[in-house]
């Protein structure tokens, strides 16, 4: 594998995982930061502990108490000048998001794109925080709503995507007038220094408060940590929905506040009016994109009786030319798997798929044949299954896709919302009552919904979350901006009397 971009972006054999205002002398236990391509040590990162994280919560509070002075249009000029910056390590970066997650490299390089693209959306969102003005019912008075910056944001993230997600925050919270402290998953640990080391190197060059604070390290303490600290007003957590209960439950317990972004169980509904290739396409990316190991991956195909048969066998044509390999080379459609874990919960779910009577009808092994040495490749799979399954109403990380064929638009609309999770959906078909019936509120109960486009690929200038076991959290674009600041509503008497709301008389 070729090194350089670590070069590039500074990324050395050994690494300290904690900034404050400076670089810390960790305190926590060695990290080995490893290729899935191939198992090779990419570097090692010192991990915070908790005098570090302390270290870091204090300055990151002291940079919000000065970049909350600063106007937003000028925190706009400091994250404009950072997508800048992320447009000249564009290729470096994206390279490292490839070689430490394993995800092909036109989609590190897309993830690095997807930053630029939010920081774009920030800089103008800093001339756009606008509040209301109402209508007093007292004479001589006006009231009127404002945002104010809300403080230091937590944001923790996820391996697949380790860049976008604190870009999606953190790009936001700092036009809103925030501070942040990224706890990246350990499993990226690389990607997060680097990118921190691209937003900080701008903070210095503007003479700006350091505001985006970072700790590597595992869940307890350091997560636990942040996710219990009065300081810290708001946790923006993206994982597992077992460690979103667990966020919920503690950030609750001191009435902070919490958006989640947790699992998916996505699903696209295909009509016989569907155009059959647009759907395929879409089914091939949504299921095997990211090795299927995104949060909107498509798990679930619910597929009309009448074409069943034809896509099931467009889907099998498809199936068999999608590559398997080093992610990094040209020509590659899907890189491996995170870790062995993953591999073997992927393979779990299969046999149980069998024990619950399901079919396995293509793929679905371990892949160690054409592809590195020392990684974690498998093949995706094709599975016939029933709606009612178990294992189908779980989410398994992997590129398992399971097909299911009905009869009736509304039954099968009740099937796909049976699931506990709610992120991500779409509908096949060119007929419009179809369509607009999937979007009513008597049809998808996922937060994104979609006509003739796939589950994945959010667009920045959406909201992005979900319903239910996804957690209720929405972060990029629309007005997502507001779960980073207060609102406060004013009320100014201009007038010589006191008059009460409600006409209430109080005295003479």
């Amino acid at each position: 594998m070729d090194r350089t971009f670590l070069d590039v972006l500074g990324i050395g054999e050994s690494n300290s995982g904690a900034y404050s205002d400076q670089w810390l002398e960790a305190q926590g236990p060695q990290l080995e930061c490893r290729s899935p391509i191939d198992g090779s040590l990419l570097g090692t990162v010192t991990c915070g502990g908790l005098g570090d994280y302390e270290k870091v919560v204090t300055s990151t509070h002291a940079a919000f108490q000065e970049w909350r002075t600063w106007p937003a249009p000028l925190r706009g000029e400091v994250v404009r000048r950072i997508g800048e910056a992320l447009r000249e390590h564009k290729d470096p970066l994206g390279r490292l998001v490839t070689a430490e997650m394993g995800k092909i490299l036109p989609e590190g390089l897309g993830e690095v794109q997807e930053m630029i693209d939010i920081a774009d959306f920030s800089v103008g969102l800093s001339r756009q925080l606008y509040g209301l003005t109402m209508h007093s019912e007292r004479p001589g008075h006006r009231m009127y709503e404002q945002w104010h910056p809300l403080g230091v944001v937590g944001c923790i993230s996820a391996f697949n995507f380790p860049v976008a997600v604190w870009s999606w925050n953190a790009l936001v919270a700092a036009a809103c007038g925030d501070a942040v402290i990224w706890k990246p998953s350990p499993a990226t640990a690389l990607c997060a220094i680097a990118t921190h080391k691209i937003a900080q190197k701008v903070l210095d060059e503007m003479d700006a408060p350091p505001i985006f604070g970072l700790i590597v390290g595992d869940a307890d303490p350091i997560g636990e940590a942040l996710i219990a600290d009065r300081r810290v007003p708001l946790i923006s957590a993206t994982g597992s929905c077992r460690m979103g209960r667990r966020v919920a439950e503690v950030v609750g317990q001191r009435l902070g506040r919490s958006l989640l972004e947790l699992g998916g169980n996505n699903a696209i509904v295909v009509t016989e009016n569907a155009d059959l290739d647009l759907a395929t396409r879409a089914v091939l990316f949504g299921a095997c994109g990211t090795s299927g190991q995104r949060c909107t991956t498509t798990r679930r195909l619910f597929i009309h009786e009448s074409v069943a048969d034809e896509l099931e066998a467009q889907l099998i044509s498809a199936y068999g030319q999608v590559t398997i390999g080093d992610p990094l080379e040209d020509g590659i459609l899907m890189g491996p798997l995170i870790n062995d874990e993953s591999v073997e919960n992927m393979l779990s779910a299969l046999t149980q798929v069998v024990e619950e009577g399901g079919e396995v009808i293509l793929g679905g092994n371990r892949r160690t044949e054409s592809v590195p040495a020392g990684g974690h490749y498998v093949e995706p799979a094709l599975v016939r299954a029933r709606h009612d399954m178990k294992i189908v109403h779980e989410e398994t990380f992997a590129p398992i896709l399971y097909l299911m064929r009905y009869s009736d638009l509304d039954e099968v609309i009740d099937w796909h919302n049976e699931v506990p999770q709610g992120l991500s959906s779409a509908i096949f078909t060119r007929d419009v009552q179809e369509s607009e019936k999937f979007l009513s509120a008597v049809g998808s109960d996922c937060g994104i919904a979609n006509v003739n486009i796939g589950t994945s690929g959010a667009e920045i200038g959406g909201a992005f979350g979900g319903e239910k076991d996804t957690g209720g959290g929405r972060e990029s674009g629309s007005d997502s901006w507001k779960a980073y600041m207060r609102r406060q509503t004013c009320t100014i008497n201009y007038s010589k009397e006191l008059p009460l709301a409600q006409g209430i008389q109080f005295g003479s």
